[in-house]
């Protein structure tokens, strides 16, 4: 399949650009991109036409497109300097190099002339030279043997080829007797036309082309030159046609070469006819003004663009674009276009995009892929890389021994014509005159000089047999082969098997897991900013973190029919028992307590155990007494107090995995009865952030799902459930639903509850309040010292004596 221009291809390219309804010539430069590393696109807008894409591919292409890749998010140096210099210029001319492959692309900007080189040969390079030829930057800065191609310096064309419009007989000849390869080689490299072109040549002559270029011929030479010219007339045809459709006089250049046509085929004796008139209104200018008629032959062709076809893999596609028939494609199935440039650009530009669409899907499919599933994939292609190289060489190795008697008979030719003094170059000139009437000499493809090595072509396969070896020496070295890529693939097939063993494991463990694969499923609750637990027996505990959440929780949350939370210590949570009318089973009650005294500052203290007491709902106010003062986050509780004595400290934090997913904290007695998995808090070393991650990490390595455990138990989630202070973990991993015991603290005592006598009933302003992370211990001081209860006392006596609602002071203001 053809890769990239001839010489003929740029010629017809270059033919339609210049003039015509293709031309480019005073179209305007629009942005220029880099698409590829190797590739430029440049907008163009052309006058009458609109919008095109210039597509220019170092060493491989250049036309007009319609399919082009899609630009980069961010330019590169090399087009960022192009638009500098050429954005907003206009094209004033196209033209190509003695028939080389490479393009002179002049633009004019702002008066300023600068001209874009194009070299489709070899490895192709993209340049930009000023006014005086001087490079401003190359797109592959390189240095060679006889040409550097680098900013600052001249700009220098190529080693010149002979021209194939110009050559004449005595070129050919020339050429012929000073080189040592056959014609067709000789015309393809000395005449740069690639050996799909210098075949057609050959063809059209009628010579061999396998022949000597040394054997070659005047008369050969004639033929080759008149089949040249005959060949590339259709791109003189399409110059002067484009430059008449497009009414731009013909440029000198080409009426030179329409006058060297004529004369090289009045040398070899053919008829031209060369006439001053109007025979085919060919108008050729000489700068002046003033034309000239120049005739060529009316029946020259026009350019043919076209697609040549072939069934490749049992379906029909195109291996070739030429702008002309060959005689050697006559019986391929063709597909013509209306201009060569679109002929390429169905060509080479759908191909572009469909190796990147390739290549991006390669690489969409190799993502997907697991680590082990891609080692498995090379594993499996090197192993059938193996098994076909371990086919090939032993079939190789029975094809030598089946050819035992004419590889011993060219072994001995070969080597005795070396032993005689014979150079290799001889030796081929001899094999080729033998073809004919040597039957060993007609399978040698080739000779490697430096080796010593011949290819032979033998039942159908190419191999390679070294002459300084007998014929049992060049097969076994096939066999070592075999034996090499033996030992090869059965490290390969080990290495399948470990692999997909591995696989194996990872799919079990994985769908181990899926099995208890879980989803986040969380709500929002109106508690959820507060501290909380649900009992054992269902009812909700809600509690303040702090003298503000204390206060909410007091206004909005607290109903009458709720049982109220305290510790005699100050700093400690508003705890509320949620009752919705129904009794309040002991159990709660046990769990409400030690709730109060685990999330009060006992825990920062370092205690292990505190008194709280419980009141009714109603008991709490904000009222206080006549010109005295509750600040924020203390309450007024009056009547009768049920205490706790000893709670222990201790608090659970859970996953909750069955409906609703989430992290709940609180009494471990509680969390258990609620929890799929709980690990238990005390009092201990870590501080909160600490021992929260802590608590992370072990559930996420328990479930094996750290996603879904960040989900609804990340390290910020857990530190909500924790107390302020200093924790540890009573066991490094988390106990499952079903398999806890009985907590320590459901062995605390009943509660008591202290009666006052009648008349003398208790009033005290208890402050309220929890360390969530901060030092607020002062804030919440349970008494405001013996200095004011001295002073109400004897208040408090006289209402007693007097018989009205009795009183006791407990915080040094008189409460309602």
């Amino acid at each position: 399949m053809k890769q990239d221009m001839s010489s003929a291809d740029v010629a017809a390219v270059v033919a339609e650009l210049s003039a015509g309804p293709k031309s480019i010539i005073d179209a305007k430069i629009g942005k220029i991109y880099q698409p590829a590393s190797e590739e430029i696109r440049i907008n163009l807008y052309v006058y009458h036409h609109g919008r095109d894409n210039l597509i220019i591919e170092a060493g491989k292409r250049i036309h007009l497109s319609k399919h082009f890749r899609a630009s980069p998010d961010l330019p590169q140096s090399f087009p960022m300097l192009l638009r500098k210099y050429l954005a907003g210029g206009r094209i004033v001319s196209i033209e190509q190099h003695d028939f080389d492959r490479v393009v002179k692309i002049g633009v004019e900007r702002a008066g300023v002339r600068s001209t874009l080189i194009v070299e489709l040969f070899a490895r192709g390079n993209v340049l930009i030279v000023d006014s005086e030829n001087k490079i401003i930057l190359p797109m592959n800065p390189i240095t060679l043997k006889d040409r550097r191609l680098r900013s600052g310096e001249i700009y220098e064309l190529p080693e010149a080829q002979l021209s194939t419009i110009e050559a004449k007989v005595s070129d050919l000849m020339q050429a012929f007797s000073s080189s040592t390869a056959d014609i067709v080689r000789t015309i393809a490299t000395r005449f740069n036309l690639g050996g799909v072109l210098a075949e057609e040549v050959c063809s059209r002559a009628g010579i061999d082309k396998s022949k000597l270029s040394k054997e070659a011929s005047e008369e050969d030479a004639s033929k080759i030159s008149d089949a040249m010219h005959d060949l590339f007339s259709p791109l003189f045809r399409v110059k002067v046609a484009c430059k008449r459709e497009s009414g731009i006089e013909t440029e000198v250049g080409v009426e030179s070469e329409l006058k060297h046509e004529a004369e090289v085929k009045t040398e070899i004796g053919t008829e031209t006819e060369i006439e001053t008139g109007t025979e085919t209104g060919t108008e050729t200018g000489t700068g002046t003004g003033t034309g000239t008629e120049t005739g060529i032959e009316t029946e020259a062709p026009k350019l043919k663009p076209q697609h040549v076809k072939k069934e490749i893999n049992g379906k029909m596609e195109t291996f070739d674009v030429l702008p002309f028939d060959l005689t050697r494609y006559s019986e391929y199935e063709k597909e013509y276009f209306d201009s060569f440039n679109t002929a390429l650009d169905e060509f080479f530009g759908k191909k572009s995009l469909e190796q990147v669409a390739e290549i991006k899907e390669a690489e969409k499919k190799e993502k997907n892929l697991g680590v082990y599933e891609r080692r498995l994939l090379q594993q499996e292609e090197s192993l059938a890389k193996f098994e076909k190289e371990i086919e090939k060489n032993n079939a190789i190795a029975e094809i030598v021994y089946a050819n035992y008697q004419i590889i011993e008979e060219l072994f001995s030719v070969l080597n005795g014509a070396r032993a005689k003094g014979y150079s290799w170059d001889e030796i081929r000139s001899i094999l080729k005159q033998a073809k004919k009437t040597v039957p060993a000499a007609q399978k040698i493809t080739n000779i490697d000089q430096k080796t010593g090595t011949v290819t032979v072509d033998l039942d159908g396969r190419s191999v390679n047999l070294d002459i300084r070896k007998t014929v049992p020496q060049n097969a076994q070295e096939y066999y070592e082969k075999v034996k090499k890529f033996s030992r090869k693939r059965e490290g390969a097939l080990k290495a399948i098997e470990d692999t997909r063993k591995v696989m194996l494991k990872k799919a079990a463990s994985k769908a181990a897991k899926a099995g208890r694969k879980l989803q986040a499923s969380k709500k929002k609750h109106w508690y959820d900013r507060f501290r909380w637990f649900v009992s054992s027996d269902g009812f909700l505990v809600v509690g303040g973190r702090n003298a503000d959440t204390n206060e909410e929780v007091f206004k909005k949350y607290m109903e009458k029919r709720d049982v109220v939370f305290h510790t005699q210590t100050p700093g400690a949570p508003l705890a509320v028992v949620k009752t919705g009318g129904e009794e309040v089973p002991e159990s709660t009650l046990r769990e409400a307590a030690q709730f109060a005294v685990s999330y009060s500052s006992l825990w920062k203290a370092g205690h292990s155990s505190g008194d709280c007491y419980w009141v009714k709902a109603e008991q709490v106010t904000k009222t206080p007494e006549s010109g005295e003062y509750v600040r924020k986050g203390a309450f007024i509780i009056r009547g009768e107090r049920n205490y706790f004595r000893d709670v222990p400290l201790g608090v659970a934090v859970g996953l909750e995995l069955k409906g609703e997913t989430r992290v709940i904290g609180g009494p471990a007695f509680a969390v258990r009865a609620h929890s799929d998995y709980i690990l238990e808090v005390t009092p201990g070393t870590f501080n909160q952030n600490d021992i929260s991650k802590k608590i992370y990490r072990i559930y996420a390595d328990e479930l094996g799902d750290p996603r879904f455990v960040k989900q609804i138990a990340s390290p910020d989630q857990v530190v909500m459930m924790v107390p302020p202070g200093e924790s540890d973990l009573k066991n490094q991993r988390p106990e499952r639903k079903g398999q806890g015991t009985e907590p320590e603290g459901r062995e605390y005592e009943t509660s008591q509850v202290e009666n006052e006598p009648e008349g003398s009933e208790e009033e005290a302003e208890e402050e309220f309040g929890d360390e969530a992370g901060e030092d607020i211990e002062g804030e919440f001081e349970g008494d405001f010292g013996g200095e004011f209860e001295r002073e109400f006392e004897g208040k408090i006596e006289k209402k007693a004596r007097e018989e009205i609602e009795g009183e006791i002071e407990m915080n040094g203001a008189k409460k309602e």
